[in-house]
């Protein structure tokens, strides 16, 4: 029985339409089924310099570049209080670690041509590379929902059963790809879907106009000439945070991310909740309160989480729908985009190959889980002890290799000696009450290694 595609890919997000720009790109029929009728809102709004080749490889950065989205040069951590802490050993530490910040252009990345990426408004930007595949040749197809799919049957198939408005239909192709986000719809069914034992976290958000970002950055201790960074704020309520976002010139995306469990024992109403939550930042709420909140609050579950297995015989997970960790390093739109550009190449070669077979997507999983296992290591130290983090981004030492994380340059096979070196501090801190750094370890404390289901 001869396939209608030879690949599809359920959602057409990032990773969705990347895949299929990249797969249509080289020959391949493509479709793309979205259950979402484009632009949408949708969070991760802040892009990080990684995605930058990816977006010059498909040929979209002259239209991301023409759809005028604040450009990202750097990023910018504070906390809720000014203290004096032991330096501990770092050189050129500033014992006020109230704020931390960094700039891209610090350190050169491969492929990497300029010096800034991107904030971004999602219902933009996603609609920007749907239209990208659909121009290179995948056929997509908005408001169509996958209910299940079938690897039964011809075993050289896969079926999508969907639903368009009251009716259904039936897909065949050789390969499905997974690019249903949060959404999870293959590891769902497949039952591989695992939850993280640690990073059970909840976001609340919005956006509003006329926030003075300047003001906003100043009362925070940091240049205001870097008040088009992304910031995060810490507040002063054990591992919780607040995302500061620049969407246009006077729109500024903000969220609150916490422990769900926070949530559930207020028992408010979600404006309530946000507001008592940024309050105890008063300098970020005096700011904000100024302002005009111009959406609905809108709430984001089920944060992080992994799969037993993102690939398999005639199947492929990328972006969110294989792996999602604590949003904190922006890492969402790069995951999603870089697994796509590494999936395709190992998609490319299995067509070519005329084999669809799990061994073909070997390459792909080990450097995805490696990257993701990097990114999530990186934010378990963050909220373990961030001090630590702030010490190593003003230490000369460390700070390029901090950087590198930063930028999200996790693909290589070069090991992140900074990440390493951070580990080894953390462990020694746990381990001994005594230590200087003992009395600012939070109360998330994640395993020295990633879950893999």
């Amino acid at each position: 029985m001869t396939a209608d595609f030879d690949v599809a890919i359920i959602g057409g997000g990032p990773a969705g339409a990347t895949t299929a720009s990249y797969l249509a790109q080289a020959g391949l029929s493509v479709l793309v089924l979205e259950a979402e009728v484009f632009p949408r809102p949708h969070v991760g709004e802040s892009l990080v310099p990684a995605t930058t080749p990816v977006l010059v490889e498909i040929g979209v950065m002259d239209e991301i570049e023409a759809a005028g989205f604040p450009k990202k040069y750097g990023a910018a951590w504070t906390s809720a209080e000014s203290r004096n802490v032991p330096h501990n050993g770092f050189t050129g530490l500033y014992h006020d670690f109230r704020a931390a910040e960094i700039m891209f252009v610090e350190r050169d990345q491969p492929q990497v041509d300029r010096d800034y990426t991107f904030h971004v408004d999602r219902g933009k930007f996603d609609l920007i590379l749907l239209k990208h595949a659909e121009q290179s040749g995948a056929k997509v197809l908005s408001g169509v929902r996958v209910l299940k799919v079938d690897f039964d049957g011809d075993p050289d198939l896969v079926t999508l059963n969907c639903r368009l408005g009251p009716k259904t239909a039936d897909f065949t192709a050789r390969l499905v790809v997974d690019a249903s986000g949060r959404q999870t719809l293959l590891g769902r069914q497949l039952k591989v879907k695992v939850p993280d034992p640690v990073f059970a976290q909840y976001a609340i958000h919005s956006w509003f106009d006329g926030l003075d970002r300047t003001a906003a950055a100043k009362a925070a201790g940091v240049d205001g000439e870097r008040s088009d960074y992304i910031f995060v704020h810490f507040l002063p309520i054990k591992d919780t945070w607040v995302w500061q976002i620049p969407i246009t010139d006077t729109v500024t995306s903000i969220g609150v991310v916490t422990q769900k469990k926070r949530f559930q024992e207020a028992d408010v109403d979600r404006e309530t909740f946000f507001w008592d939550f940024v309050d105890s930042r008063p300098e970020l709420a005096e700011a904000l309160r100024d302002s005009k909140r111009v959406r609905p609050f809108k709430v984001e579950g089920d944060y992080s989480y992994v799969m037993k297995d993102i690939c398999g015989d005639r199947f492929v997970m990328v972006g969110d729908a294989a792996r999602f960790v604590d949003p904190i390093f922006s890492t969402g739109v790069s995951v999603a985009l870089n697994s796509a550009r590494i999936a395709s190449k190992d998609i490319i070669a299995a067509h070519q190959a005329g084999d669809f077979g799990a061994e073909r997507f070997a390459t792909f999983e080990s450097k995805i889980r490696r990257a993701v296992k990097h990114w999530y290591e990186f934010i378990s130290v963050y909220y373990r002890l961030n001090i630590l983090f702030t010490a190593f981004v003003q230490d000369p030492r460390y700070r390029v290799g901090v950087l590198k994380l930063l930028q999200g340059d996790v693909y290589d096979d070069e090991p992140p000696t900074a990440l390493y070196a951070m580990r080894e501090i953390l462990t020694a801190v746990e381990n001994d009450p005594t230590h200087l750094w003992h009395p600012y370890l939070g109360t998330l404390r994640a395993p020295l290694e990633a879950p893999t289901g």
